[in-house]
């Protein structure tokens, strides 16, 4: 019976990884402001430069922090392992 519920377990998140790669791209579509599109739209190209540019800069502190966290846990994985 144990290993039912491994299996089902197993086979549960498994699924849940392969459906969520193609689940989270169809909700990021429904992130755009109405306004926010309008006016880029009918802005110049280096508006739409500079938009970019702050997008990227926004972007890089929170993925650097989510790698620094990652490594820093990876490290520390096994400090309170029982040997």
């Amino acid at each position: 019976m144990n290993s039912r519920i491994t299996i089902g377990t197993r086979w549960l998140c498994r699924m849940m990884a392969f459906l969520a790669p193609l689940w989270i791209p169809c909700s990021t579509f429904g992130q755009n402001c109405a306004l926010c599109y309008t006016q880029a739209a009918g802005a110049g190209s280096r508006v739409i430069q500079a938009l970019r540019s702050g997008i990227l800069i926004l972007v890089v502190p929170p993925v650097l922090i989510c790698i620094g966290l990652t490594v820093m846990a990876y490290k520390k994985r096994n400090q309170f392992n029982e040997d």
